[in-house]
């Protein structure tokens, strides 16, 4: 690992005392730009999981988080873990191709399902973690007086904050005070209803009405490289992405209305009830559903959601700030969440240490420069989503007959239309922070 070297801090601002709350991608990503810009930071960083949580299924690595990851060093560690999928095939009931769609440039935006650079969640989470650790041990070999510690099985209690710090008690029954929080617990962060309320959080949160299970199931002789697309009637859509990988991801989609309020009431039950909704919504599918419906019986990686977006008018509030999807949660339909969960973590540090550590001063130019990034990648076509869940045979039709156009036909003008459009061409670009003492 090629990291940054790590300077002694000539900053003349205090060291800040931060507690970072989760430790998926953003978390990790946020306290590697910390050290770097100034070793002398104290960093704790909790998980409520007992370890590092490696599940979770692909994702993509692409736009303005390509020239992020360029600058923190990691790239040639993030190229060993790719996962070698060669684009996608749309497919009927009987598996056979309707369409195909190809790699996409990761530079050059965000049109299509496969991306140049797709990893495993668990691999990019372990990337950053071990980077993150590694500028700790940097930091500690310079004799500065900071450190970063990890804390698994740990949770937030409770937090009050005044205008010099954040009182925190954590579910073990510690009390600190900290001069940050931030929260980088996922789209249904714990931290945004504690710091904005239950109502400004609920408020926040806007559903896209599809409920999405992941898991695994073993591989079949034969299956190759491309992912599988089948859409179904009922507004059901199944995905499949094997790459090189041992086991095939699954994907189910649900868009019904009837199943989706049921999966809604399951979502706090146990995961064999959360199991048994999901294989009768999908039994009669068709294509392979037999098969994915009885894999829910034995897969040990099982996680379903309700599909959303996360929009808050200011992603801070007082010394408490929000980071990656709870505070601005694309949706997996934009193919960004990583993107903006990694971009987010060096804005913030970098704003952080552009205003010499004033904490408010930063949260409020942080909010500032993210927001047209935010916007830009947030933004859905009206009926893309309904688009790809067919409530009847003729809209299953439809659809497929006009992706079978768009691959037959290159109608990239179409593509642009039905797929977010590129960020870099929307005139954002990422700042330059020299005080975070990365690559240039």
């Amino acid at each position: 690992m090629s990291l940054p070297a790590l300077r002694p801090s000539s900053s003349l601002a205090n060291p800040l005392n931060i507690l970072v709350i989760g430790a998926g991608v953003a978390g990790p990503a946020l306290a590697y730009f910390l050290q770097s810009a100034d070793p002398r930071h104290t960093i704790t960083i909790i998980e409520r999981s007992p370890s590092l949580r490696m599940a979770g299924q692909q994702i993509d690595l692409k736009a303005e988080g390509l020239p992020v990851l360029r600058k923190m060093g990691l790239m040639d560690n993030i190229k060993k873990s790719l996962v070698a999928e060669t684009g996608l095939a749309m497919v009927d009931p009987n598996g056979k191709p309707i369409a195909h769609f190809g790699i996409v440039d990761a530079a050059k935006g965000t049109v299509g399902l496969t991306s140049e650079y797709e990893i495993m969640r668990g691999d990019l989470v372990q990337v950053l973690y071990d980077a993150s650790l590694a500028q700790g041990v940097k930091a500690k070999e310079l004799g500065q007086a900071g450190g970063l510690t990890y804390e698994f099985g740990k949770t937030v209690m409770d937090f009050k904050q005044d205008n010099d710090g954040v009182d925190v008690t954590f579910s073990d029954g510690q009390e600190k005070r900290y001069d940050l929080v931030v929260g980088a617990d996922g789209q249904t962060s714990r931290t945004r209803r504690q710091a904005f309320g239950q109502e400004a959080s609920d408020e926040a949160f806007k559903s896209l009405g599809i409920h999405t299970a992941y898991y695994s199931v073993p591989r079949l002789e034969g299956e190759g490289g491309l992912a599988n697309l089948y859409t179904a009637p009922g507004r059901r859509c199944i995905l499949t992405r094997m790459g090189d990988r041992p086991m095939t991801q699954v994907y189910l989609f649900n868009m019904n209305a009837t199943s989706t309020e049921r999966l809604k009431k399951m979502n706090k039950e146990p995961i064999e009830k959360q199991k048994e909704v999901w294989a009768e919504t999908f039994k009669d599918a068709g294509w392979q559903a037999d098969r994915f419906v009885s894999g829910l019986d034995t897969c040990d990686d099982f996680y379903t959601h309700e599909i959303a977006q996360v929009k808050m008018k200011e992603v801070y509030k007082g010394r408490v700030a929000l980071l990656g999807d709870a505070g601005y949660c694309p949706s997996p339909f934009t193919g960004l969440g990583t993107t903006l969960s990694i971009v987010g973590a060096y804005l913030l540090a970098g704003e952080l240490a552009r205003h010499g550590n004033d904490v408010p001063r930063a949260l409020q130019a942080y909010d500032k420069v993210a927001r047209p990034l935010i916007d830009e990648c947030q933004h859905l076509p009206t009926g893309l989503v309904g688009m790809f869940l067919p409530s009847s045979r003729l809209g299953v039709w439809i659809f497929r007959n006009s992706m079978w156009a768009l691959s037959t036909f290159k109608i990239n003008e179409m593509m642009h239309r039905v797929f977010p459009e590129d960020t870099s061409k929307a005139g954002w670009k990422v700042p330059d922070y020299p005080e975070l003492n990365l690559l240039s």
